[in-house]
């Protein structure tokens, strides 16, 4: 239970208080329940777009992004602007590229790249609420908290101190690995969409550690934050984009 409370914790504005620190495994183990937490997260987008379905679409996806923002606590949008930020100033060095990461300081790149993002999500959003798919709500949020999971079997953790490293060691393969598996029955729901968005966020994802890899040899807390924002965006565009081509046939 420790686990998926951690997880629950860090991923979303839910008060939730543990009663003792959490060991090094728990920390490890709460990364299983990431795709947990982002079906909670889904669903409560649905069901929050099925009882205001009443609205305008315009002005109900703005809200439902809003609340999407507001449920996730900003964290991730955070580490994108980040990793954005480091990836303009770094100059392609690493250590500068790392410097940059921990300045609490958004510079412009980093802001226009939330804007960019949530354009993209609030755009893909209004598509497909004029289809009234509330539904597929839930996939977008699991894809995106897959991507920590990929990302700690797959790749270094370059900060040697902290949560992420601690993670990284006492990460459950084989169970990580059967989670993703079971998330692959909520993508086969959505059929040839679901599919075709799976394979956007893992195609994004094999990108983006190739370029984090090139950059500073592995990831960081903000790089994994950037990670979660961009798949869960690259995803809902592909399926956005897919169905109205799909409409057309």
């Amino acid at each position: 239970m420790t686990p998926f409370l951690i997880a629950l914790q860090f991923l979303t504005t839910f008060p939730i208080q543990l009663k003792q620190m959490p060991t090094q495994q728990q920390n490890g183990q709460s990364l299983l329940f990431y795709p947990v937490v982002g079906l909670i997260i889904g669903l409560i987008l649905a069901i929050l777009a099925l009882l205001l379905q009443a609205l305008p679409n315009v002005l109900l996806s703005s809200l439902i992004l809003v609340f999407w923002i507001w449920l996730s606590g900003g964290l991730h949008l955070d580490g994108l602007a980040d990793s954005a930020d480091a990836w303009v100033g770094g100059f392609g060095d690493k250590e500068r590229t790392l410097a940059i990461m921990k300045d609490p300081a958004c510079g412009p790149i980093g802001v226009l790249s939330l804007i960019i993002l949530c354009v993209i999500k609030g755009s893909a959003l209004y598509v497909l609420l004029q289809h009234q798919l509330y539904a597929a709500l839930i996939l977008f949020p699991i894809l995106g908290r897959l991507a920590p999971l990929f990302l700690f079997l797959t790749t270094s953790y370059v900060r040697k101190q902290g949560l992420g490293s601690s993670m990284a060691a006492f990460i459950p393969k084989t169970a990580a690995l059967i989670v993703a598996a079971l998330c692959l029955l909520v993508v086969l729901y959505f059929q040839w969409l679901g599919i075709l968005s799976f394979i956007a966020a893992v195609l994004t994802l094999v990108y983006l550690r190739h370029k984090f890899i090139q950059r500073i040899g592995g990831i960081t807390g903000d790089t994994l934050g950037a990670s979660i924002e961009i798949t869960e965006a690259v995803s809902m565009l592909v399926f956005a984009c897919a169905l109205s081509y799909l409409t057309l046939l």
